[in-house]
């Protein structure tokens, strides 16, 4: 379904994989960002700031209003990356699982 509607980006520097994201379908003027990843050799290069920066643009310029991402809050290395490129902390959530 992401490729259908254009919504995956694998990010490619001389011909080999560094990096991929991907964006859902547009709901209610708003996308979400997912399935950012570089492999852990890679990190450090910037390779998923440029990606995620990609599609977030993409997802802009295809109508979105709203681009959303969600991160752990305990990683403050994606954390201050997603801020360096235009997002900002709206809310906290916690999940909880309770067991019978």
């Amino acid at each position: 379904d992401r490729l259908a509607h254009h919504g995956a980006l694998l990010w490619e520097v001389d011909g080999e994989p560094v990096a991929t994201a991907a964006v859902s379908r547009t709901v209610a003027d708003t996308v979400r960002v997912s399935l950012v990843y570089t492999p852990p050799e890679l990190r450090g290069r910037g390779y998923a700031g440029a990606v995620t920066a990609a599609v977030s643009r993409a997802a802009r310029t295809g109508g979105a209003e709203r681009v959303l991402l969600f991160a752990d809050l305990a990683n403050p290395t994606s954390n201050a990356l997603y801020q360096r490129i235009g997002y900002r902390p709206v809310e906290d959530h916690v999940r909880l699982t309770f067991t019978p």
